[in-house]
């Protein structure tokens, strides 16, 4: 969940409640690991009738998240598909956030950062049939100095490292999978170094 300058602003309580919701961010998550999808193949695989996922889709549309693409069937019928809509969503500073902004914020990540996890570690306990594929799993933990600008411009170039690498279906060399990252970056408390000037870093 990026929150800094560039990409779509989402600052509208409303959208944010919307995304916020755990089912909906359920169908998200679905829709972005096995594409489009029917309400009731939603339903099916979230343990909700077609009634209640079709209201939570509808509620992401409305605000751009999902997108229907009508498809039709073997048998002639129209049948309504829905896919996530892709792209670089970002939301309001936490220093500027009313309260409810904020409330909506803190419960959008904690899904989140539970839902992620959860696939993380479903997606690890199966590489085991994954062939070489098991040994995808790059992994990352560190800390470095940085003033306020220099974090915005760390992030920056994460996201403008990631468009490097996004490509279209046609585009897609043979042998690619789509690969999950996440970036979470956090302020340690501040000790007494932050504050000592004279410190230099070994050269």
């Amino acid at each position: 969940m990026a929150e800094s300058s560039g990409g779509t602003d989402i600052t509208e309580l409303a959208a944010l409640g919307a995304l916020a919701q755990p089912r909906r961010q359920q169908i998200l998550q679905h829709l972005t690991l096995h594409g489009p999808a029917t309400s009731a193949i939603l339903a099916r695989a979230l343990g909700l009738n077609t009634g209640a996922t079709s209201y939570h889709l509808r509620e992401l549309a409305r605000y751009g998240f999902v997108e229907d693409v009508p498809a039709e069937e073997p048998d002639g019928r129209r049948a309504r598909w829905w896919r996530a809509v892709p792209g670089d969503r970002r939301f309001p500073p936490r220093s500027s956030q009313s309260p409810e902004v904020r409330l909506a914020m803190d419960e959008l990540n904690r899904h989140a950062y539970a839902a992620d996890l959860a696939l993380f570690e479903q997606l690890q306990r199966d590489s085991g049939e994954r062939g070489e594929w098991a040994d995808a799993f790059p992994y990352s933990r560190g800390a470095i100095r940085l003033t306020l600008p220099e974090l915005r411009a760390f992030f920056e170039e994460y996201i403008a490292l990631m468009n490097r690498y996004k490509r279209s279906d046609t585009e897609t060399p043979p042998g690619a999978r789509t690969v999950h990252t996440r970036l979470l970056a956090f302020p340690a408390p501040p000790s007494a170094a932050d504050h000592d000037t004279r410190e230099t870093d070994a050269s």
